[in-house]
């Protein structure tokens, strides 16, 4: 380690194998923690390189606990938190609307990083439990549609970093990764991103994939499309712009978008939205982002048509039935 803290304080960048066997090393438990803490520390120094995060990347995918969905057709829905926002649970919610549309969802998420309520802390109070177990999800994804990826069952490599990301309590590499580390290996994934930074570090990382993909950073500084304003979004095929009139919806203000400070008020909310009680914004935004997500799967369908398929999931309550059904699966 000390060759290679004295390789970086000098300025160079790691190859994408370089950075994969360091990875591997760490989680073998190599490395001291003052050595991986002052590792961690040259990434919030400088900005991380793609070769440098696909290294990390396929260390993390390669020791991870992996959950084979190859015969579906699937796709994961998730932002990359951090963006201070504190928003309700929209990618989430989001995933729901996919599974009430007939899509199979393998979400991979954690708890809360900006938030008191990350996709995790929402899954775990409405009682679903927390598993790698490869028949139980694959049930939950045949019948409901959905299944829930707690992160830390799936990546034990992580651990061995965990007491130094909880000492420095500040942001390291790791947080960027969640969303470029499901195990189950989606055909399709469309990740929010709190800036266009990220954004071009992942679509570098994801376009040696194979999937299909898009990323999207709302431009004033939301990790998925908030209805705010505009937002950027770049995909395995195209890239451009779109304005919350490009899915046939007004302009949201940044209040209408807010969680709560409770993960009971958040749980309410969620509920709210998919029994056709949540606010007319709210019912917006989350059938944007779903409907992105469907247009990620099939990049040949319109968006508006995109659009009507998300809100008839969740205007007839079929996202609703998603979630009651996957609920059942769990009592």
């Amino acid at each position: 380690m000390k060759d290679i803290l004295n390789y970086l304080f000098s300025g160079e960048t790691l190859s994408k194998e370089e950075a994969r066997t360091i990875l591997v090393n760490i989680a073998e438990g190599q490395y001291s923690d003052a050595e991986i803490a002052s590792f961690l520390t040259v990434f919030r120094m400088r900005r991380i390189k793609a070769g440098e995060l696909a290294g990390f990347r396929q260390a993390l995918l390669e020791l991870c606990v992996t959950i084979d969905f190859s015969e579906y057709n699937t796709i994961d829905i998730v932002g990359t938190g951090g963006d201070g926002k504190d928003t309700f649970n929209i990618s989430t919610l989001s995933a729901f609307v996919l599974a009430g549309a007939g899509y199979k969802v393998t979400k991979h998420g954690n708890y809360g990083l900006s938030s008191v309520s990350g996709s995790s802390n929402m899954f775990g109070y409405f009682g679903y439990q927390f598993s790698n177990d490869q028949n139980k999800l694959r049930r939950e994804v045949e019948e409901a549609g959905i299944c829930f990826l707690h992160a830390p069952l799936f990546h034990p490599a992580m651990k061995s970093v965990g007491p130094v990301r909880k000492a420095l309590k500040v942001k390291t590499l790791f947080n960027i990764m969640g969303p470029i580390i499901n195990p189950s290996f989606p055909k399709n994934q469309l990740v929010g991103v709190y800036d266009l930074d990220v954004m071009d570090l992942y679509h570098q990382v994801f376009s040696e994939s194979g999937q299909n993909y898009i990323i999207v950073n709302s431009l004033d500084g939301y990790d998925e499309i908030s209805l705010t304003g505009d937002a950027r979004f770049v995909s395995n095929l195209t890239e451009d712009n779109l304005s919350p009139a490009d899915f046939g919806f007004s302009p949201v203000l940044p209040d209408a978008l807010y969680g709560g400070a409770t993960i009971e008020i958040a749980a309410e909310i969620f509920r709210n939205v998919l029994e056709g009680t949540g606010t007319e914004s709210q019912q917006n935004v989350v059938i944007a982002n779903a409907a992105l997500g469907i247009k990620c799967m099939f990049p040949e369908k319109s968006l508006a048509d995109c659009v009507d398929e998300a809100d008839e999931s969740l205007k007839s309550k079929k996202a609703l039935g998603a979630f009651k059904k996957l609920m059942e699966l769990n009592l």
